[in-house]
């Protein structure tokens, strides 16, 4: 018995838009599988689309793919280099007999009005199309007279193409119902169902992971494979991700592109886990958050839904503040500096390092860094209400005397923050004042908000000349 082929999967993207959520996921469980099994991952560029595919999206499906930590073993391969397989492929299946040449468009004497398809349109019955009785010599030669035409594949009349798909079972469709399809276009560029089997076939892929969308394909891409005498591979359509209001997702469910939850905040392990859970369970587990290891090591096939996924972003929300908390220090530190930096703010290293702690339990992504910890990225605090200031069960006056002591305990206190704690604690204690009568009007003045970070700590980071500056410009507001 030969051994069983070294297990080959691709991901195959079209440049015509950047990296979306879809196809991140179809992405990572193609990259999964390969991963679980010892496989190889391909990435094939299928640009093709002349009008509408570009290099800026090219680029964009590779930033995309590097981010969420995608990396593939063969390529990148571009369809628009390969046009000379596709073109042989189509010629082998016209010699066979199992595809023709068709001359029909709208100008064609004695066609039927249907416009368009010498450049690639479907016929909606076979016997719509004359073409197909054309002897095969004859049209040659008009072929050789220099008449354009495509290639058509010829779908046989009877019977019907079925297979089995690794997720959704036995899939059979009667022939009757397949239109002979397009395989070449009269100028010579292939059809998807054409360079998609060309490809799979030359790059030896044995298991196809995608979309729920190309169901309907694959009967068509099941009847080239045949016609070529070629072993057909695994096939295994992955349910859709729909939107909460279970539609499926698009950009009025806020943003689809990868890049754009890149730009948002969002780290990529944890964009990664969630995406992998999306349509995915593991075997005899609930757990949601999980390593690359753990993925790697339990993903199969047979974990993959029946049931489309919706895409639930408080929920990814959710798992991101997970993943930053679980994050060291100096980590999270690098990953909120660029961040810090590129709004304009002037912050070293060091300082970001001292930062980070006390408000990886407030942030949700990495961009709520902008507004968890602006204070203390800023020489002034902007405007804030004065009202603010007044701790509970007090009024200003108690808040102006809280103010005043604190400045003198300031001024004289070892700036560490167990030093600090103490000494507001007893002086709050000296003046009769509850402790968070106390440290409110400090909290404020130092931040310019009444939540914040742990006061003492935030305290230590500011610093003495700048805490007891913004102390003291608030109690000139109070005084003023």
């Amino acid at each position: 018995m030969p051994a069983p082929s070294p297990i080959r999967v691709r991901f195959a993207p079209s440049p015509t838009g950047y990296l979306h959520v879809g196809g991140a996921r179809t992405a990572l469980f193609n990259w999964l599988y390969a991963r679980h099994t010892g496989g190889t991952f391909i990435l094939r560029i299928e640009d093709t689309d002349f009008e509408r595919s570009t290099q800026e999206m090219v680029e964009g499906i590779l930033v995309g793919m590097r981010w969420i930590g995608l990396d593939w073993d063969e390529g990148p391969f571009f369809q628009s280099q390969r046009l000379e397989l596709y073109r042989a492929t189509a010629a082998r299946l016209v010699e066979s007999g199992h595809a023709y040449y068709c001359f029909c468009s709208k100008q064609s004497s004695g066609a039927p009005p249907l416009a368009g398809f010498a450049k690639g349109g479907d016929f909606p019955t076979k016997d719509d199309d004359p073409c197909r009785r054309i002897p095969g010599d004859d049209a040659a030669r008009r072929r050789a007279a220099g008449e354009a035409a495509a290639i058509r594949f010829a779908v046989p009349e009877t019977g019907s193409t079925s297979f089995d798909d690794a997720v959704f079972g036995p899939i059979d469709i009667a022939n009757a119902e397949i239109e002979d399809f397009v395989l070449l276009r009269s100028d010579g560029v292939p059809t998807y169902h054409l360079s998609v089997v060309a490809d799979d076939l030359d790059m030896r892929i044995t298991h196809i992971i995608r979309g729920a969308d190309h169901v309907s394909n694959t009967p068509k891409q099941k009847l080239i494979y045949e016609a070529l005498g070629a072993p057909l591979p695994v096939f295994a359509h992955v349910p859709l991700i729909l939107g909460p209001d279970k539609t499926r997702l698009s950009k009025r469910h806020g943003a689809t592109s990868v890049i754009a939850y890149k730009d948002e905040g969002f780290l990529p392990e944890a964009f990664r886990n969630y995406l992998a859970l999306l349509g995915w369970s593991p075997p005899d587990s609930t757990k949601e958050i999980m390593s690359d290891r753990e993925l790697i090591s339990l993903f199969s096939l047979e974990g993959i839904s029946h049931s489309n996924a919706v895409f639930d972003r408080t929920k990814l929300e959710w798992l991101n503040a997970e993943y930053i908390r679980a994050m060291p220090v100096d980590a999270l530190s690098e990953r909120l500096l660029p961040i810090v930096r590129a709004a304009g703010y002037d912050v070293d290293p060091s300082q970001m390092q001292r930062i980070a702690p006390l408000i990886r339990e407030r942030i949700k992504l990495l961009r709520d860094v902008l507004t968890a910890a602006d204070f203390f990225f800023v020489d002034e605090l902007p405007p804030y209400d004065t009202a603010l200031l007044i701790p509970q069960k007090g009024d200003l006056a108690m808040a102006k005397k809280a103010l005043e002591r604190a400045r003198e305990v300031l001024a004289h206190t070892d700036f560490n923050h167990q030093a600090l704690d103490q000494a507001l604690r007893s002086a709050a204690k000296e003046m009769g004042l509850k402790a968070g009568q106390m440290f409110q009007p400090i909290r404020v003045a130092v931040t310019g908000r009444n939540a914040s970070p742990p006061l003492f700590e935030t305290l230590e980071v500011l610093g003495r000349d700048v805490s007891l500056a913004r102390i003291a410009g608030a109690i000139d507001k109070i005084s003023g």
